[in-house]
């Protein structure tokens, strides 16, 4: 179990006076058959990519990874790479997120994939919404969209205005499935402590799709 008294919830650290809903992205479970060690990677670039899409919505609160990231290791928790909603509803207790998204994702190794999510509301610890969405892993950043935009429709968060929300569906589709997985590859050297190789992979990103800005920002921080 957690340890709550450890920390103020960190949306009320950084702004008492914010009173957007919060919601937070727990790493991905991946459901392919022996983990595919090619598809692992994924289990974080998937929530990161996640969250980029549903921060377009300025009517929340999303809570970055690296804060995730940094209460994981800090707590222990997830050591095996799996989430439950047990553990969704604590560290949501700690992140002082209203809604935490968790989930899993599947690939068949033919190019087809889905991906699923579930959100829990942390004070009732119930799930109070599912989604899920299919398709090529050659639209997987049009399915990450995809399913940003109807989370943030179930979950009854704030309209994002539809300019915004094409926009962000527009660039997400730009950015192909090898570089994405990338990305992800260049996360999780990073959480490794493996500096020179995250930069190297966020570096191929960039040069190939300047305008991903997730990628520049990595590189920023690093």
């Amino acid at each position: 179990s957690i340890g709550l008294g450890f920390a103020i919830p960190v949306n009320q650290a950084q702004d008492g006076a914010d009173a957007r809903p919060t919601v937070a992205v727990m790493y991905y479970n991946n459901g392919a058959a022996g983990r595919q060690a090619e598809s692992e990677p994924l289990s974080k670039g998937l929530a990161d990519m996640l969250i980029s899409q549903l921060a377009a919505n300025t009517g929340i609160r999303v809570v970055e990874r690296d804060q995730l990231q940094h209460l994981l290791e800090e707590q222990d928790l997830a050591k095996d790479g799996r989430v439950d909603q047990q553990t969704a509803v604590q560290v949501g207790k700690v992140l002082g997120a209203r809604h935490m998204i968790f989930g899993g994702f599947v690939t068949d190794g033919r190019g087809n994939m889905q991906i699923h999510a579930r959100a829990v509301n942390v004070e009732s610890s119930r799930i109070e919404h599912t989604e899920s969405v299919s398709g090529k892993t050659d639209d997987f950043m049009a399915l990450v969209s995809t399913l940003a935009d109807r989370l943030n429709r179930g979950l009854k968060l704030p309209d994002v205005p539809r300019a915004v929300r094409e926009a962000s569906a527009e660039k997400a589709k730009k950015l192909p499935f090898q570089m994405a997985m990338l990305y992800a590859r260049g996360i999780s050297e990073k959480d490794a402590g493996n500096s020179v190789r995250a930069v190297e992979y966020f570096r191929r990103v960039v040069d190939a799709f300047p305008q991903y800005e997730p990628g520049r920002c990595e590189l920023d921080k690093l």
